[in-house]
């Protein structure tokens, strides 16, 4: 098992644990900031929906070659989509979706096509692997906050 694969695996376990953790929350419950400032549940959620989103792109894009992407302001993308007034069990359910397809693509890249160069925004150039991993990496990071990862 490649490292792609093995990180699709993580993924997947990952959604299975998370899922039905985050229903446990009511709307109002994930609507609610834990201090000034921080993000809440809904806004979390959100951006690894947006985060799902992008890096689905740079792990197909970097297939083709070496990959020069753009980074994205992530409190702009939460702010514009406005997750705090999202519906709850929207946001789960397009979060699972997404990922559960990434987990898919993500088993699909070709061996080769891990070590090709990607070089996100002002980021230092990485492989297309390491992108894989700091993926699965950053969701979990997530999931803790949100407190529904062991």
């Amino acid at each position: 098992m490649n490292s792609a694969e093995q990180t699709a695996l993580g993924l997947e376990q990952a959604i299975v644990a998370a899922v039905p953790r985050l229903k446990q929350f009511t709307p109002a419950e994930a609507a609610t900031s834990p201090a000034p400032g921080k993000w809440c549940k809904k806004e979390i959620l959100g951006h690894l929906i947006d985060s799902a989103l992008n890096n689905h792109a740079r792990f197909v894009r970097a297939q083709q070659g070496p990959l020069e992407g753009p980074g994205y302001d992530q409190d702009f993308w939460v702010k514009a989509q406005q997750y705090r007034e999202a519906h709850w069990e929207t946001l789960i359910l397009t979060w699972e979706t997404m990922n559960r397809n990434l987990a898919r693509v993500m088993r699909l890249i070709p061996v080769e096509a891990l070590q090709q160069t990607c070089k996100i925004g002002h980021n230092a150039p990485v492989t297309l692997a390491y992108l894989v991993q700091d993926y699965l990496a950053h969701l979990q990071h997530h999931l803790r906050q949100l407190q529904v990862h062991d």
